[in-house]
C-alpha cells in the first residue's frame, strides 16, 4: 500500500507539472497568422464543427438562445469562406462548404425565429448576415464566372436592405418585432458594401447616410454605438455593451474606416481590461459599470464577458491591432481548454460548438472591403503573459515540493511528492 501511494502521487505530481507546462507552451506559441496565413487550428475546428452540425448541434444551440441555429451555421460557412481566400487550393471545397451552410440559413429551419413581417422581411439580423454569407460565396468565385442566380439573389436582397433603410427615420431597423439592435443594422450596411464590390456599385449615398445618422445616435455615456435602439427613432435605449461591440467593431471598418478607428479607440481604451493582472479580457459594461449578464454576454466574472472576449480577438485584427489580437489569441488557448487530435480540435471540450464557430470566425478576420487599417499604437506588451508564466511555474513546481524540501534537509529520501 505505500508503495501504491508513493506511485499515485508520482503520477499526479507529474500529471500537474505537465499540464503547467503544456499551459505556458499555449501562452506562448503564436496563435494567430496575420491577415494572409492559415490561423492555427482553425481547420481542425472546421472539422469538428461539421459533424456537430450534422448531428443537430445548431438545434441544440437553438435552444439557449434565439440565434443559436443561424450563428453556429454563418459562422461556419463564413470562416470557411475566409480560410478559400487565404488559400486558393481550399476554395473548391470553401465553396462547397459555405454554399451549404447559406442554404441551412435559406431553409425554413434557419428562418424560422424572424418575422416575415417586417422590413425587410424576416428583419435586418436575417437579411444582413446572410447577404454578407451570401457575398462572401460570391467572392471566392472568379470574376465572370460567378453564379447568377446568387448574384441575382445578392442584388434583391441589398435592394430589399437599401429601401428599408432609406425609408427609415432610424438608421437601426429592427430584428424583431418593436427590438432595434445597432449591431445588426451595422451587419447589414457592411454587406451593402460588399454588395458594391461585387456588382456595379449602387449604395454609396445609403451607406454615407446611415454613417450621418448613427453618429447622431451614438451612446451618451462612452460615445459608442448602443447596444440597444427605440425602434423608429434609433435613439439610444441601452449603453454600450461589450458583446454586440465586438461585432460592430468588426464590421465598421468595411462600411466606414474613419469612424471606425474612433470607435475603435473608445472601445478598446473603455472595455479591454486585465483583470487581477492576469492577461487582458473584454468588460461587457464599460469601466466602472456594472450590469447583469444574458444569453449575448454569459457570466460575467468580475465583469468580463467571455463571449465578447473571443470576438474582439477579430474585432482587433480587422484593425491591425496584432498585439491585441495575439494576445487574446493565446489567452484563449490557455483559458479554453482545447482538446486537439491530428484531425480536428475544440475548445471548452466540446460542449458548446457555437463558442468554437466564434472563435474560428474570430481567428480568421480580416477586412472584406476597405484596405488594411494602419495599426493602431499598441496597448498589450509581450510581458502581458510574466504572471500567468509565474504563476504557472509556482504550480508546477508545488508537487515537488516537499521532496526538495527533505533533500535540503538532508532528510532520508521519503515516499515521492504531495
Amino acid at each position: 500500500m505505500p508503495h501504491a501511494l508513493s506511485v499515485a502521487r508520482r503520477v499526479a505530481a507529474v500529471a500537474i507539472s505537465l499540464c503547467a507546462l503544456i499551459g505556458a507552451v499555449r501562452l506562448i506559441v503564436p496563435a494567430t497568422a496575420g491577415p494572409d496565413g492559415e490561423p492555427p487550428g482553425v481547420r481542425r475546428q472546421l472539422a469538428f464543427l461539421r459533424p456537430a452540425l450534422d448531428a443537430g448541434a445548431g438545434e441544440q444551440a437553438q435552444t439557449l438562445f434565439p440565434e443559436g441555429y443561424f450563428f453556429l451555421h454563418v459562422l461556419y460557412g463564413l470562416s470557411w469562406v475566409e480560410l478559400g481566400q487565404r488559400d486558393p487550393a481550399s476554395r473548391p471545397e470553401a465553396l462547397r462548404e459555405s454554399r451549404w451552410a447559406l442554404g441551412r440559413l435559406d431553409a425554413p429551419a434557419g428562418r424560422e425565429p424572424f418575422s416575415p413581417d417586417l422590413d425587410p422581411p424576416h428583419g435586418v439580423f436575417y437579411r444582413g448576415w446572410t447577404n454578407w454569407l451570401r457575398g462572401g460565396v460570391l467572392a471566392l468565385q472568379p470574376e465572370g464566372r460567378r453564379d447568377p442566380a446568387e448574384l441575382g439573389r445578392l442584388a434583391a436582397d441589398s435592394a430589399a436592405l437599401a429601401r428599408a433603410f432609406d425609408g427609415s427615420g432610424s438608421p437601426f431597423l429592427e430584428a424583431y418585432p418593436g427590438q432595434a439592435w445597432p449591431v445588426d443594422s451595422t451587419v447589414a450596411m457592411a454587406s451593402l458594401r460588399l454588395h458594391d464590390t461585387l456588382r456595379p456599385p449602387l449604395y454609396a449615398g445609403t451607406v454615407a447616410r446611415w454613417v450621418r445618422q448613427a453618429r447622431e445616435r451614438l451612446d451618451p455615456r462612452t460615445g459608442l454605438l448602443p447596444h440597444r435602439a427605440e425602434p423608429g427613432t434609433g435613439e439610444p435605449a441601452e449603453v454600450a455593451r461589450g458583446s454586440s461591440q465586438s461585432i460592430i467593431q468588426r464590421f465598421l471598418v468595411d462600411i466606414d474606416p474613419a469612424f471606425a478607428a474612433e470607435q475603435y479607440a473608445r472601445f478598446r481604451d473603455r472595455y479591454v481590461v486585465t483583470p487581477l493582472g492576469l492577461g487582458p479580457a473584454v468588460l461587457e459594461y464599460p469601466s466602472g459599470m456594472e450590469g447583469p449578464g444574458d444569453v449575448d454576454s454569459g457570466p460575467l466574472p468580475l465583469g468580463v464577458s467571455l463571449s465578447a472576449t473571443a470576438v474582439t480577438l477579430g474585432a482587433a485584427q480587422v484593425r491591425g491591432d496584432a498585439a491585441l489580437a495575439a494576445a487574446l489569441a493565446n489567452y484563449g488557448e490557455l483559458a479554453g481548454l482545447p482538446v486537439g487530435t491530428p484531425w480536428t480540435k475544440r475548445y471548452a471540450f466540446g460542449l458548446m460548438p457555437v463558442g468554437d464557430a466564434f472563435l474560428a470566425w474570430s481567428k480568421t478576420a480580416r477586412p472584406w472591403v476597405s484596405e488594411r487599417a494602419a495599426s493602431p499604437p499598441a496597448t498589450v506588451s509581450w510581458w502581458w503573459r510574466t504572471p500567468l508564466l509565474v504563476l504557472l511555474a509556482l504550480i508546477g513546481i508545488a508537487p515537488w515540493a516537499p521532496a526538495l524540501r527533505r533533500r535540503r534537509g538532508g532528510s532520508p529520501a521519503g515516499p515521492a511528492p504531495c
